[in-house]
């Protein structure tokens, strides 16, 4: 399966190649490659981008181009000359009272269509917290997910400060993997929530983590997405198996963290929810 919309890889080179042969010089060719980009970045990818990680590409190009534009006098020139003769030749007045008038109104008519969001109700049900298995493999060490306990928990009481150490080492698992998605403040609003359907989960959602026990959390983190059952599916979620890129104790450690940083106590065996 190809990772590019291929037509807009083509267009784009297309674009560039008449650019060339038209022999434009640096104003053209500076907005050519702001929009060619531009356009790669949003549109190339099969897989969609988070409008966050857009906004930041599109920062840095603003940059590298600003430099190579500034870089030398005759750079500077060829870039504003056709600026200069929009604003003060009179042959260009019309011109110029179409940029004026159009860039007001197409920024308005951006804002406006952003409003008038169509809202619609989910295309199909959705467990929120589906089943979990009876028992699951992770590596190579099969966890009964009926019995299985957080084996670092009970130094809450027996030995405090190792059990401060692992909510730490939690901490630094979250901060260098899940931030992304979950978000600083571990409520589901991570810089690339914009591009995932469903969104995370809200840790700070009482009806969340305050209703699972430990081995659940530790079954939906380590199978991740592809682990998810039919249950109220087809599920859609973007959250990998972390069970490829962590060991057992950091997956324990980051639920330790999870339950620390929001107040919340896991659910208690054989505790019914309400």
């Amino acid at each position: 399966m190809s990772i590019l919309h291929w037509p807009v890889v083509i267009g784009v080179v297309a674009f560039f190649v008449a650019l060339h042969f038209l022999r434009q010089r640096t104003f053209a060719w500076t907005l050519g490659v702001f929009l060619g980009v531009s356009a790669l970045i949003r549109y190339a990818l099969v897989v969609p981008i988070p409008a966050s990680v857009i906004s930041i590409y599109t920062f840095i190009l603003l940059l590298a181009l600003t430099a190579y534009v500034t870089s030398s006098a005759r750079r500077r020139e060829e870039f504003l000359a056709p600026l200069d003769a929009t604003v003060n030749e009179p042959g260009r007045r019309l011109i110029l009272v179409a940029i004026l008038v159009l860039l007001p109104v197409g920024a308005a008519a951006r804002a406006y269509l952003g409003t008038k969001v169509k809202l619609e109700a989910p295309a199909y049900g959705r467990t929120v917290h589906p089943a979990p298995p009876d028992s699951i493999s992770v590596h190579d060490k099969t966890i009964n997910l009926g019995t299985a306990r957080n084996p670092y928990r009970e130094l809450e009481k027996t030995d405090p400060a190792a059990f401060r150490a692992h909510v730490a080492s939690g901490k630094v698992t979250y901060y260098r993997n899940c931030v992304f998605c979950h978000g600083d403040a571990l409520a589901g609003d991570g810089m690339f929530v914009h591009a995932l359907n469903p969104i995370p989960t809200n840790f700070t959602d009482k009806g969340t983590i305050p209703m699972l026990q430990e081995a659940f959390l530790f079954w939906r983190i380590s199978k991740g997405g592809p682990g998810l059952p039919a249950e109220g599916g087809p599920w859609d979620s973007a959250m990998p198996q972390w069970e490829k890129f962590l060991k057992e104790e950091e997956i324990w450690d980051v639920i330790l963290f999870l339950y620390d940083q929001t107040g919340s106590r896991p659910r208690a065996e054989g505790e019914v929810e309400h």
